[in-house]
């Protein structure tokens, strides 16, 4: 019955029977078996927090417990830590990593100036203090979880309200908002903090994927949808690939396809919302106001109550041509509809709406040009404005937390029916659960549980790669048996241990690993990194004792030097602005569209050039995020394809590149403006040099690249100097 039926619809209401009802096929043809080996595998191991190293002859300076396990290492190999960068080089990368933005000179030059012992430490609480320091490490969080404000696929429609999930990230982050209680706002924020709007907005995070408004197939959409999010809470927060077991048992990792199921059961009551009002109170409260007033006015009454009649008519015709599950969807009160009534009644809401100009047409002629008379009336007082809305989760009590098995992912072969349940695999770590708990606040609770043994992990080796280029664990988004081991096991539960015990704080977190004298170390290779001597030892020995580090550790994975960072395309583009004095530091709201090459939207729609020139001049984490056309100027530089979790962002080299730093509007718009700046504020040559060094590169020319820019000028503008500058590998790269 369930494969003949004529219309989508139908069969999704037939879904939700046979959901609700328990009914299902034959059980699955084998049982799924965890090894001890499995259970073994040391990311399901409870974390343990492991004793700091003590090193009798460290051979480099330990600033805190994350150089200790480093050295530790280090030392075993025969090897020890770079000299420390330069000044310059650590203000600008430090920067550049917690703000995503360069130092100013006035910045830099209080930093050389500052001799005190905590001159380090004051710079990082400075950046920490930022609210830029929100939309550097929020660009992050949107990376993962799929953000953009368009549906995706073939009409790529746009999504009005969904920035508001992009301000509430950056806004959790500002406020460094517990990483536990964040978690908890993107599974269950609705069913644990219901008057919370920010709350409400965050579980956005399970809508703001890829979503086919217009499918044919409702109830597919409705199942790709909660595939989706099943695949994205495994991946970002338990850093687990759950997706192989859609269709059948894993065939990697032991994750059964029961698993599968039972992870996305406690998704099932939730009802998918596309327009739920999230006011603060104070805006719920002047809505109020303002409504109140709006309908004590006599004109305004007497033309609702003359509309009321024919609006209620029109709507039950409209309502009685839709098939009957429709027409039961609508009829049911929003408190008691199932979550595929919920979506139903959604999906059809416009055929039964009733429009103004179906009203018109209806009316009577007295009636007709008595609603004319009052409507006149009417306009002189101000309709109170609609209240904020989002994407959001809404439980269907309605609904049980369990899930068919589906053979090969197919929602016409379903097979046993499985309750709500937590991954076999990590059976050593159970909740005890509260029978009065929501599905997905008891999902919640699990996954943002200290004793969890993923979470924490997976969170601090996010930030550590961020930090050092390469997570501890190189896999980010994969800890499972497959994934690759830690390079220091004991470091990353020390650092998952001393998270949690710091109230899960990103912000203390941050401080920890860029005050360490391995994050400060300098990313150059020319020096001893054996015996601790410095760069100006003979040059033969330093080739020497780099040979031997390059020998013992060619992919520096036991972190002897820094590792260099091509700068993703935001912050060239961000850095490009702020370097010129035209950032606007404009935050939140709908995202904006700045001007882009004719022949890069050729063909596609819905790029309309914000009219105000300021708008088109604000951060790159606010540019509108079309799924179908990437802003051609961070595509180069490897923006992500927001259709998936984006855990690690590649890190190409090419052409184009090299083509878009010469050529690219924002880059010639720099170098003109910034050589406006040089020519006003500096009078000689040098000077202007120097000025554009420290602007564009964040330190001061060396004598021999004073010599260059000399001859350079002889015949070039100052403006081609600064685009030089602007195509440096030094501006691109952190250092």
């Amino acid at each position: 019955m369930l494969l003949l039926a004529p219309r989508s619809s139908v069969r999704l209401a037939l879904f939700a029977c046979l959901v609700a009802t328990g009914l299902a096929a034959a059980p699955a043809a084998r049982e799924f078996a965890i090894t001890a080996a499995d259970r073994a595998h040391w990311a399901f191991q409870p974390v343990q927090r492991p004793a700091v190293p003590e090193l009798r002859n460290p051979r480099s300076t330990i600033r805190n417990p994350i150089d200790a396990f480093l050295l530790a290492k280090l030392n075993a190999a025969g090897l020890a830590f770079s000299p420390p960068a330069t000044k310059e080089a650590q203000l600008r990368r430090v920067s550049l990593d917690l703000t995503g933005l360069p130092p100013s000179p006035g910045e830099r030059e209080a930093f050389l100036a500052d001799a005190s012992p905590d001159a380090w430490t004051k710079v990082v609480d400075r950046l920490l203090a930022s609210p830029h320091y929100g939309e550097r490490w929020g660009r992050h969080w949107l990376d993962l979880a799929r953000y953009a404000d368009t549906e995706g696929f073939e009409h790529d429609l746009t999504r009005p309200n969904a920035w508001r999930y992009r301000d509430y990230v950056v806004r959790a982050f500002n406020a460094d908002k517990p990483y536990d209680r964040f978690v908890r706002e993107q599974i269950a924020g609705d069913e644990l903090w219901p008057a919370d709007p920010d709350a409400l907005i965050a579980t956005g995070f399970n809508l703001i994927g890829p979503d086919m408004t217009d499918s044919s197939d409702q109830m597919q959409r409705r199942l790709n949808t909660l595939n989706d999010m099943t695949d994205a809470t495994a991946s970002v927060f338990l850093g687990q690939t759950f997706g192989c077991a859609r269709c059948h048992d894993h065939k990697f990792e032991p994750v059964a396809q029961r698993d599968y199921f039972a992870l996305q059961a406690f998704f099932m009551p939730a009802a998918f919302k596309r327009e739920t009002p999230v006011p603060t109170r104070e805006e719920r409260a002047a809505q109020e106001r303002a409504l109140a007033e709006y309908q004590t006015q006599p004109a305004v009454r007497e033309l609702v109550a003359l509309e009321a009649p024919y609006r209620e008519k029109l709507r039950a015709a409209k309502l009685a041509k839709q098939p009957p599950e429709v027409r039961e969807a609508h009829n049911t009160p929003p408190e008691r509809r199932t979550a595929a009534q919920e979506n139903l009644a959604f999906e059809t809401a416009a055929a039964v709406t009733v429009a103004d100009k179906d009203v018109l047409a209806a009316l009577s002629s007295a009636d007709r040009e008595r609603r004319k008379e009052l409507a006149g009336v009417a306009k002189q007082f101000a309709a109170p404005p609609g209240l904020p809305t989002a994407l959001t989760l809404v439980t269907s009590n309605a609904v049980p937390a369990a899930a068919h098995i589906l053979n090969r992912g197919d929602y016409n072969q379903p097979r046993d029916l499985v309750p709500a349940g937590f991954p076999q695999v990590i059976g050593a770590f159970q909740l005890t659960p509260d029978p009065a708990a929501s599905p997905r606040a008891r999902l919640a609770g699990w996954v943002a549980s200290a004793e969890n043994p993923l979470t924490a992990r997976v969170l601090v080796n996010r930030v550590w790669q961020h930090h050092f280029g390469r997570g501890l664990v190189a896999t980010p988004s994969e800890f499972g048996t497959h994934g690759a081991k830690p390079s220091h096991p004991e470091l990353l539960d020390w650092l998952a241990s001393e998270f949690v015990a710091g109230g899960w704080s990103l912000k203390k977190l941050h401080r920890l690993m860029v005050t360490s004298e391995a994050y400060r170390q300098s990313s150059s290779v020319r020096y001893s990194v054996v015996s601790g001597q410095s760069p100006k030892a003979p040059s033969a020995l330093l080739n020497t004792e780099y040979s031997k580090a390059i020998a013992t550790d060619p992919a520096n994975l036991l972190l002897w030097h820094m590792n260099r960072l091509r700068l993703e395309g935001e912050v060239i583009r961000d850095s490009l602005l702020a370097v010129s004095g035209r950032l606007n530091p404009k935050p939140g709201g709908p995202g904006v569209f700045p001007p882009v090459p004719a022949e890069a939207i050729k063909g596609a729609k819905g790029w309309n050039v914000s009219a105000d020139p300021r708008e088109h001049e604000r951060r790159s984490l606010y540019i509108f995020a079309k799924r179908n056309l990437r802003f051609p100027f961070l595509e180069v530089f490897d923006a992500p394809d927001s259709n998936l979790t984006c855990p690690e962002r590649g890190r190409s080299t090419t052409a184009p590149q090299s083509l878009t730093l010469l050529n690219a509007e924002e880059v010639l718009t720099a170098s003109r403006v910034v050589a406006a700046r040089l020519e006003r504020e500096a009078k000689e040559p040098r000077e202007r040099v120097t000025l554009a060094y420290r602007l564009i590169l964040g330190r001061d020319p060396t004598a021999r690249e004073q010599e260059v820019a000399a001859q350079f000028l002889a015949p070039s503008p100052l403006t081609e100097l600064c685009r030089a500058l602007f195509n440096l590998n030094e501006f691109v790269y952190a250092y």
